[in-house]
């Protein structure tokens, strides 16, 4: 298949994949930014050159260092959560490839993203620099603190399972905000959970969907 049908098979395998989960999620569809965001941001740039051939497929890869770029359907599901707007300032933890900022990048006017590999976190600061993807920031550290220099934000997202929703990153959340974290063991099935910020700071918590995350290293 060409480059262009792997997509289109992608987007597909998304669509389908919301129909299966619906359930759980609510969502019979997913926003039409959301999907135009996944079109545009190909893939392939985000994993290793031996796994090209696989990059376009519904399942999670390995990226090096023990982690993995998320399953596209999970990478647009927690997207369309975030719910994003073109003004948004976006935290992620977690920034891996750099593929899920990416496509943050394309529907929030900034993103802050935190990997505390070194080795994955200069290689997603120059593959974000090189495709042009302005206005992400990229940093190592210990995403469990956020980064407060930024706060408060729009939304946050987190791509691997902690244990607990980290306080520090309650405390960074905008009030009228949301955050997309997965929570549980490590190892084992996680639940996806959203988290929205009311005006007085007070917390409501949604379970969304049984998810598989790598765990949120910690410093």
């Amino acid at each position: 298949m060409s480059n262009r049908q792997q997509i289109d098979a992608m987007l597909h395998t998304i669509e389908i994949e919301c129909s299966f989960t619906k359930g759980f999620t609510g969502r019979s569809s997913l926003l039409p930014e959301v999907m135009e965001a996944m079109r545009l941001v190909s893939r392939q740039d985000f994993v290793p050159p031996s796994l090209a051939a696989m990059a376009y497929e519904n399942t999670p890869l390995p990226i090096g260092k023990g982690q993995t770029i998320s399953q596209p359907f999970i990478v647009a599901l927690m997207t369309d959560l975030l719910c994003p707007e073109k003004g948004d300032v976006v935290l992620e933890v977690g920034a891996g490839s750099g593929y899920q900022a990416a496509i943050l990048s394309l529907l929030v006017r900034k993103v802050y993203t935190i990997e505390i590999i070194p080795a994955l976190a200069e290689r997603a600061m120059e593959l974000l620099q090189r495709l042009g993807y302005g206005n992400v920031e990229v940093r190592q550290g210990d995403g469990y603190h956020g980064w407060p220099e930024y706060a408060p934000f729009d939304g946050i997202m987190v791509t691997a399972a902690a244990t607990h929703v980290p306080p520090s990153l309650k405390e960074q959340l905008k009030p009228g905000g949301k955050m997309i974290i997965p929570v549980g063991s490590p190892y084992v099935v996680q639940e996806l959970l959203v988290l929205e910020k009311d005006q007085q700071g007070i917390f409501t918590t949604r379970n969304v969907l049984p998810v598989s995350f790598v765990p949120l290293t910690r410093a």
